[in-house]
């Protein structure tokens, strides 16, 4: 099935909506917070009720809309690429730290029921994966959830918690039964003012220090049983991919913060390139033109193959087809890029670039967080293989 690579228009009022959020209030602010790593930026108080009020909506229209019979369908996930790319080109821990649009609502949204969906719908969560433990195989968690009547126990230390502070609740990985492997693991929603639940501490970061970024421990923490996204029935084949459907839909946004990062920083590139007389020409061999602009051509270019690949993975997802190896790869090949192209613009632009006259120095501290979290580098490597040769994890290491 081809796809028309022409934007949706009904998506054009919300890309201007989220530009100029990004312009006009997290871009003045970007370098305050980021000095004043852990305080939370009041600015964004009416951003969230923007968020939490669109989203109700959203809701309704969905209930008032019947399936769309068409060809191709261009929903939500188009939706939220598009807005990570004008939220990334603004700030990208500005963005993360926008109430009611945490890492753990795409979760609820990826695998809840329609009754958790309506039950969650006004919750802001974060999402607790990683452990002290382990950090890119989600699937050695050790935090447990135990049976207990109507409830689940939880018991754990869960680190890199994104808005782990500042949410009101987390989505938490643990698993149900230790003997069952993978299979065994599920995700709960837990109120973050829960007995049981503490913050540890917070991090302190090379980027993103407007994010906070938290430990969590769970000491008996007590959640009801309809708190467990999706089913509770402990399938070999099934469950495991049931909470790892999450990154299929996160891992497409994440590259569209990194193609917003790009973006960002390939404008003041240009701008220093031109402003020192160097003109960017496309017609031009690269044999004949300064190496500073073939530089700035190779990166536009590895900057539009990253954005291509992020709206392919999200149209996918759209369209109920099968995405995790396009989730991969546009997340593997968005973090390579906004780290070459932020490190790059830095290298180029020379003293004003370094300093922080410019923003360049600080979208090159926060674009290397978009080759990490929601899956490293290797690790994508790593599951784009296996999809292309069909291999299994026990069979691909």
């Amino acid at each position: 099935m081809a796809i028309n690579l022409e934007l949706p228009k009904k998506f054009d009022s919300a890309v201007e909506q989220a530009h100029l959020a990004a312009e006009h209030i997290f871009r003045p602010i970007s370098r305050t917070y980021d000095a004043a790593e852990h305080e939370y930026p009041k600015e964004l108080d009416e951003l969230g009720k923007l968020v939490k009020e669109s989203r109700a909506k959203t809701r309704e229209a969905e209930k008032a809309e019947p399936s769309s019979t068409a060809d191709t369908v261009n929903g939500a996930n188009i939706r939220g690429v598009l807005h990570g790319v004008e939220m990334g080109w603004g700030d990208v821990a500005l963005m993360l730290s926008i109430p009611y649009q945490g890492l753990g609502n795409a979760a609820i949204s990826a695998v809840a029921n329609p009754e958790q969906l309506e039950k969650f719908a006004g919750v802001w969560a974060a999402m607790a994966i990683t452990e002290p433990s382990f950090g890119s195989d989600s699937a050695a968690v050790s935090t447990t959830a135990t049976r207990d009547g109507d409830d689940y126990v939880i018991n754990g230390e869960k680190i890199f918690v994104t808005a782990g502070s500042r949410a009101d609740h987390v989505v938490v990985w643990a698993t149900v039964d230790k003997s069952a492997g993978r299979a065994a693991i599920k995700s709960f929603v837990v109120p973050l003012d829960a007995d049981g639940v503490s913050v540890v501490r917070l991090e302190h970061k090379l980027g993103i220090r407007a994010s906070d970024t938290a430990v969590l421990r769970f000491e008996n923490a007590r959640v009801p049983a309809d708190h467990l996204l999706g089913s509770p029935e402990v399938e070999t084949k099934k469950a495991f991919a049931g909470v790892m459907q999450t990154f299929d839909n996160t891992r497409p946004v994440v590259a569209a913060m990194a193609v917003g990062v790009g973006r960002a920083a390939l404008e003041e590139l240009r701008a220093l390139l031109e402003g020192a007389g160097h003109t960017i020409d496309y017609d031009a061999s690269t044999t004949t033109m300064h190496a500073a602009v073939a530089e700035f051509i190779r990166l536009e270019s590895d900057w539009e193959a990253s954005w291509l690949l992020a709206l392919r993975a999200a149209w996918m997802a759209d369209n109920k087809q099968p995405n995790s190896l396009e989730a991969s790869m546009s997340k593997a090949k968005a973090g390579r890029m906004v780290t070459d192209v932020t490190n790059k613009a830095v290298e180029l632009g020379a003293t004003a670039a370094y300093s922080e006259t410019m923003l360049l120095e600080k979208w090159a501290r926060d674009a290397k967080i978009l080759d990490i979290f929601e899956g490293t580098q290797q690790i994508q490597q790593l599951i784009i293989a296996r999809r292309i040769l069909g291999k299994s994890s026990a069979d691909l290491k």
